[in-house]
Parts: C-alpha cells; sequence; structure tokens
C-alpha cells in the first residue's frame, strides 16, 4: 500500500472526503464526479468483490491490518492516515466504522441485458429517501429478487447513506437506471415482465392472492414517499397489487413494504428449508 500520514487537510485526494456531511456537496461530488464513498471495512470488501476499483482509503492506523489484505490487487491506491480528531476535522463527523474508500462508479449495464436472465425486478419509482433506497437494496438482496431498476428521479443507490444502510448489498444486487414509464413499460414487457404496482386502487388484486399464481415474470413497482406511484407509472401497470392491512392502516412505509412482497412472491426455489 501507498501510506501517506495526513499532514494537510488541504492535500491532494483529501478533497474526496471533506465536508461529507454537506448533502449538497455529496449529491455534486459524488454522482457527478464518478465517485461513491464506502463506509466500513465490510462494506469496502463487497465493493471490492464486485470488482469496484478503489481511488483511495481514508482511516485511522489501527484499521490498517484489516485494510492491508484488501487492497492487495491495488499497490497504487494511497490510503491516507490520520488519528481521529484528524479525521474528524477532514469529514465533518467521527469516524467510527473503520474506513472510508473513495471509489470509481462502474458503469450502469444496459437495462435489456440485465432484464435477459430475470425472474423477479424491483423498480424505483421516484424514491428521495436514500435510508428508504438502501433498505430496499437489502430487501431485494435477502429475498432474492434478481435486480433493481430505478427511475430517472430516484435517490442514488450509491449515495454514502444508502451503501451504509443496505449493509454492502447494493454493491452486489445489479441495478441500473431506467427511462420515463413510456419507453421503460415498452422495455419490461418486451422482456416478458408483468408489471405489478404496489398501490391502493378500487380494482386492486390481494397480495395474498396475486402471490398465489404469480406471473413468471414479476416487475414489482414501487412509489414515492409521499405521494406513491405516479399517474404514468399506474397506467403502466399490468396490475395493481395491495397488502392486506388491518386496524386502519392503509399502508406501510415502502422499504417495509418491499420487503413483506418479496417474501409473498419469492420464488419456489428459494425457500428456506423447511417451508
Amino acid at each position: 500500500m501507498h501510506i501517506q500520514r495526513i499532514t494537510d487537510l488541504d492535500a491532494d485526494g483529501l478533497a474526496d472526503y471533506s465536508r461529507l456531511t454537506d448533502v449538497a456537496l455529496r449529491r455534486v461530488t459524488e454522482p457527478e464526479g464518478g465517485l461513491y464513498i464506502a463506509e466500513s471495512t465490510k462494506v469496502i470488501t463487497r465493493a471490492l468483490r464486485a470488482g469496484h476499483i478503489p481511488r483511495s482509503v481514508l482511516l485511522q492506523e489501527q484499521w490498517l491490518p484489516d485494510i492491508e489484505p484488501l487492497l492487495a490487487g491495488f499497490p497504487d491506491v494511497t490510503v491516507f492516515v490520520g488519528d481521529a480528531a484528524t479525521l474528524e476535522r477532514l469529514t465533518g463527523y467521527h469516524l467510527h466504522r473503520g474506513a472510508l474508500a473513495a471509489m470509481h462508479r462502474p458503469a450502469l449495464p444496459d437495462p435489456a441485458e440485465l432484464l435477459r436472465d430475470a425472474r423477479r425486478v424491483v423498480v424505483l419509482e421516484d424514491i428521495v429517501d436514500h435510508t428508504n433506497v438502501g433498505a430496499i437494496f437489502r430487501s431485494v438482496a435477502g429475498l432474492g429478487a434478481d435486480a433493481v431498476l430505478v427511475s430517472p428521479r430516484c435517490a442514488d443507490p450509491l449515495y454514502r447513506r444508502s451503501v451504509r444502510v443496505s449493509m454492502g448489498t447494493v454493491l452486489q444486487v445489479p441495478w441500473t437506471r431506467i427511462p420515463e414509464w413510456r419507453d421503460a413499460a415498452p422495455l419490461l414487457h418486451d422482456a416478458g415482465f408483468d408489471i405489478a404496482a404496489l398501490a391502493l386502487a378500487d380494482d386492486a388484486v390481494s397480495l395474498d392472492d396475486y402471490a398465489a399464481d404469480p406471473p413468471e415474470r414479476v416487475a414489482m413497482v414501487l412509489g414515492s414517499e409521499g405521494d406513491g406511484l405516479s399517474r404514468s407509472a399506474l397506467a403502466a401497470a399490468d396490475t395493481v397489487v395491495t397488502i392486506p392491512m388491518l386496524h386502519g392502516v392503509d399502508s406501510l412505509n415502502v422499504a417495509s413494504a418491499s420487503a413483506v412482497a418479496l417474501w409473498a412472491l419469492r420464488a419456489r426455489s428459494q425457500r428456506l428449508p423447511g417451508e
């Protein structure tokens, strides 16, 4: 490893980590600069296993033994090392998860290619809360969907909070961005998917009934936290599906709803032993 002790907070390469508490700066720096921040050795490990390339790493001295074997294949990557107070001044918060890594963003796959062999996909329409995006990816990874499709205005799955909440699963679940519904709906239909919108509607079918005999290929569509699915999404849907609720509650948090629906729709081959 190329180890560089931090003596100057304005040193070349440290700008990737500065002012990480500034939401507006992160939105500009990470997506547009072609980088994302992986936080913790666990997440960095998953990023490297996914084939992502690090630009640099930032950590305290005590975490060097954990990082060294991970970077064996990247001898030219700079590892910035500083004490806790220095790193907090640099990033704006206490770095307690071992390490940060500035990672180069991989090119997103073509949606048609990603759909070709998939059977269950999740479509996120305009979900703006990064915590919800990360939690949905964790449900997708744990409950067996094949991919996630993200609308043009949906929050960035590689935003630092999304990656952290997903426990790094956003780095192992295939995903890509899709166009607006006028182009996305034909793309899904051409690949043989039934577009199932998770929403409230008079003509909605119960998730129990839909899951009892689901189509071979299902694209489950989840909408934004406030307004739910757009009219365009509902118009594109082949089926509107509702989770049965009790006690006058009409809906769940979108991340919770994704877990419930994915559990109900899991393929027989993916069911847990003893089910």
